[in-house]
């Protein structure tokens, strides 16, 4: 997150919202306890005010060109700029790249989570059975990046996310598309919406993208169904006032929410995910944000039943069903507290868990790993300034042929900003 973390509801059509994160990462190590997981819960939702996501997503499809991910892949129109090194501070470093100069330069879109194919398939191939290296980023429009109070850009454009093909790692090329929530207009028109969150973390799991919702839960996105849209207006979003045309604030392609987890027991800060193939089964991790060490559960609208005893930041695990990639169970299975400031990425394998921790727009960021039931978390190796989501890539994903485990990496700040991996023993 940039600049400050200011946590601010504001409504759904047309007023910002602004996430960011500022102020200086202690040194000292993060403690670490186990606590009861069954206080965590989440209900499982299919459909929002307007009706079933299915059924609004099916009237949709027969307005509009409907594509999956492979399209938007095979469609990438940016250039990025492969790394031969460690990006700023970072140690350990194996692979990455750097987003075009638009895109490292623009101040309104700020990149945040991270995740690959290797998290969506076991042999890090896109389809199942297919042969594409993909990366996924994700980036929340920012209305005052300076943050000094005062909305520098009126209209606030959501989510996007960004397909990067990494078929070819010295010469990657990507494509932006805009995250959408599908809707019924005043007249019952069918149309969609920018989703105006902060998408601090994203899980690829099969076909099913996870998105983190901070105060709410997690919203599911299934990209064997995105939408052709015109590209002549930029700054409208869904069906425009002639009743035929989909804009998508001039990207090309729009993908809409399918499903949500809402929050449903203890508050829960959902601040950033990850994906755990060493589980058994397959599971998820969601970790919690905090500037000074202190989860801060006044500053939004909180969906579940309360507080949590101790509002030291907590890690919490849900199991996943590979089948049809959805939860396995709608209570955690583990969760644990972690003393650790500025948490903006997570990643387990079993019982070890590891962090990214950042350290504001000046000072590099730290990987750092905890066991669950340990007293500490010990440093890995240090990241990028403005560090942000982490995704674990496992040797064994053999399609992208690592010697070793890699944990990829996205930092936000402008001209800072790289995707990239690490050693995951830091070496």
């Amino acid at each position: 997150m940039t600049m400050s973390r200011r946590a601010i509801i504001k409504g759904i059509a047309t007023a910002p919202f602004a996430g960011a994160a500022a102020g200086v990462l202690a040194a000292t190590p993060a403690e670490a306890a186990t606590i009861d997981a069954s206080q965590y819960s989440l209900t499982s939702r299919t459909s929002n005010s307007y009706g079933e996501f299915a059924a609004l997503t099916a009237a949709l499809a027969a307005r509009l060109p409907t594509v999956d991910a492979t399209t938007v892949i095979a469609d990438t129109n940016r250039n990025a700029t492969h790394l031969t090194s460690a990006p700023s501070t970072s140690e350990a470093f194996a692979t990455g790249f750097a987003w075009d100069p638009d895109d490292q330069d623009v101040d309104y879109w700020i990149p945040q989570g991270v995740t690959t194919s290797a998290d969506a398939y076991g042999n890090g191939l896109y389809p199942e059975g297919g042969s594409n290296k993909v990366v996924l980023v994700s980036w929340y429009f920012e209305t005052d990046p300076d943050g000094d109070g005062v909305d520098e850009y009126a209209l606030d454009k959501g989510l996007r996310l960004t397909f990067v093909d990494y078929n070819t790692a010295s010469t990657p090329t990507y494509r932006h598309i805009l995250l959408v929530e599908p809707v019924r207009t005043a007249t019952g028109a069918y149309s969609f919406n920018p989703i105006r969150k902060h998408a601090g973390g994203i899980m690829w799991y099969g076909n099913l993208l996870y998105v983190v919702d901070t105060y709410k839960g997690l919203r599911v996105f299934d990209l064997n169904t995105l939408f052709t849209v015109d590209t002549a207006e930029k700054d409208l979003c869904g069906l425009s006032t002639d009743g035929t045309t989909y804009y998508g604030y001039g990207y090309q392609y729009v993908l809409p929410q399918s499903h949500a987890y809402d929050n449903a027991g203890t508050y829960l800060r959902y601040t950033t995910i990850g994906l755990d193939r060493a589980s058994t089964p397959d599971s998820l991790t969601v970790s919690e944000y905090s500037l000074s060490g202190t989860v801060d559960y006044d500053d939004g609208t909180f969906n579940g039943t309360g507080k949590p005893a101790s509002a030291t930041p907590h890690v919490v695990r849900w199991p996943l069903d590979y089948t049809d990639r959805e939860l396995g169970s709608l209570t955690a299975t583990e969760a644990v507290t972690v003393a650790q400031q500025k948490i903006q990425g997570v990643v387990s394998r079993n019982s070890k868990h590891y962090l990214s921790a950042s350290n504001g727009p000046s000072t590099k960021g730290t990987l750092r790993t905890f066991t669950s039931g340990g007293s500490t978390a010990s440093a890995v190796c240090d990241l990028a300034i403005g560090c942000e989501d982490l995704s674990y890539h496992t040797s064994g994903a053999s399609g992208w042929a690592y010697s070793e485990s890699v944990i990829w990496n996205v930092s936000e700040y402008v001209d800072k900003r790289y995707v990239y991996a690490v050693h995951a023993d830091g070496s």
